[in-house]
């Protein structure tokens, strides 16, 4: 089993900060990607930001330049700096990863999410 924990979503006055931390646990034998995805209410699940074991990274268009990712392949962790935060960021953001696991000494691929957590940016 692969299990993966967000945590530092709250509520932030516009143009303000937050930093979302992720962890993944469970028997991984590697990460190949990491990332961020938010859904607002009402709308679909956005693409926020993705990152390789290499560093390569991937901003939706909607946050480059305000968020960066970042990740630990030692700590199998990401996290997500969202800067100059605007009331549309609204969302539950989800955390997620894909890679190999072992289930029962048998390398096994596994894409996997995080229960998500509020970030809500209002005045």
């Amino acid at each position: 089993q692969v299990q993966l924990v967000e945590s530092g979503g709250g509520l932030v006055q516009p143009g303000g900060s937050l930093r979302l931390s992720c962890a993944v646990s469970g028997s991984i034998f590697s990460i190949n990607f990491m990332g961020w995805y938010r859904q607002a209410p009402g709308k679909e699940r956005e693409f926020v930001a993705t990152i390789t074991r290499d560093g390569i990274t991937n901003y939706g268009d909607s946050v480059k330049g305000r968020f960066t990712i970042s990740r630990d392949n030692a700590e199998n962790a990401v996290w997500l700096q969202m800067n100059n935060l605007k009331p549309e960021d609204t969302a539950v953001y989800y955390c997620y990863a894909a890679g190999l696991y072992y289930n029962n000494y048998v390398k096994s691929p596994f894409n996997s999410w995080g229960q998500g957590t509020q970030v809500t940016v209002s005045s």
